[in-house]
């Protein structure tokens, strides 16, 4: 996971992605946001997410996105 939040804080450093917060609602990721870190999850993680699960709901949280991750198959370390 924490591979997980330090993509998190590359994309966004001004936030601090370990709150326990609504990652959307927050103003934490935008719509750019989520495509750019859906790239960096395919490739680090060497899977292919769905274009159906890009959606904001699956990125509201560090564990929301683990899980839609673990979905696609990958493993979180």
């Amino acid at each position: 996971m924490e591979q997980l939040y330090r993509m998190l804080e590359e994309l966004r450093p001004e936030f601090d992605f370990r709150e326990d917060v609504n990652y959307i609602e927050e103003g934490m990721l935008d719509s750019f946001d989520i495509i750019s870190l859906v790239d960096e999850i395919e490739e680090k993680y060497s899977i292919k997410i769905d274009g159906l699960d890009i959606i904001p709901d699956n990125f509201e949280t560090i564990e929301k996105i683990s899980t839609l991750i673990v979905r696609s198959g990958g493993v979180i370390e």
